[in-house]
């Protein structure tokens, strides 16, 4: 029997051949994506032109874990530049690639409370005393996020799975889009009447890239 050689019926080494093609251009995704992410931002230059819509924050991404295969993992740090020694928000996100060619980048919360590794993006290692086990995954949270061009990736939260009750929400929504040289993300709560309850209304917060001692 004739092999076809184009459609469904390609030869095993060509299918096995296109989907290593295929996994290897998600894990340079994935590995792109980690890099744009990780350093340190700042919306200072956004809030100093719209001081009634934004404030001044600063947010700070290290990768922890690297000894293991199945991330990258990295450390999350927002706080107000006015209070930087109390963040208000500490995540650990994993990077992962989807069959489907996007990468999900899931947020996991870190155990006990979160202020005790306040600044802890300056000493990554500290992660190292924690397992993945002790970490608690915020489901129907993470960020699904495709390649729009060379320079952008984009994406955002699915649906309201991923639960809220900052100042009467019920559910949270959040969108990013990322560059090598700036984040803009919006998050933003929403009550069981889909009305917005917290977050930004004037669009996604811009944050832009900075020196990696400053805070």
């Amino acid at each position: 029997m004739k092999i076809q050689r184009y459609g469904w019926l390609a030869p095993l080494p060509l299918v096995g051949f296109l989907l290593g093609c295929a996994a290897t251009g998600q894990q340079r995704d994935v590995d792109v994506l980690a890099e744009w992410m990780t350093g340190s931002f700042s919306s200072a230059a956004q809030a100093a032109e719209q001081p009634e819509d934004y404030f001044d924050i600063r947010l700070h991404m290290v990768p922890i874990w690297a000894a293991r295969d199945d991330g990258p993992w990295l450390y999350v740090e927002q706080a107000s530049a006015a209070r930087l020694g109390r963040p208000y928000r500490q995540r650990v996100y994993r990077l992962v690639a989807r069959a489907d060619g996007a990468v999900e980048s899931r947020v996991y919360l870190l155990p006990g409370d979160p202020l005790a590794y306040a600044g802890a993006w300056r000493e990554p290692g500290r992660f190292d005393a924690i397992s993945l086990a002790d970490l608690e995954l915020r489901a129907g949270c993470a960020l699904v996020l495709r390649r729009r061009d060379a320079e952008t990736f984009g994406g955002a939260t699915q649906g309201k799975g991923c639960r809220s009750t900052l100042r009467g929400a019920t559910y949270a929504m959040s969108e990013a889009t990322i560059h090598p040289d700036r984040l803009i993300t919006w998050d933003r709560g929403f009550d069981a009447d889909d009305q917005q309850v917290w977050g930004a209304t004037a669009g996604g917060y811009i944050f832009r890239r900075t020196e990696g001692d400053q805070e």
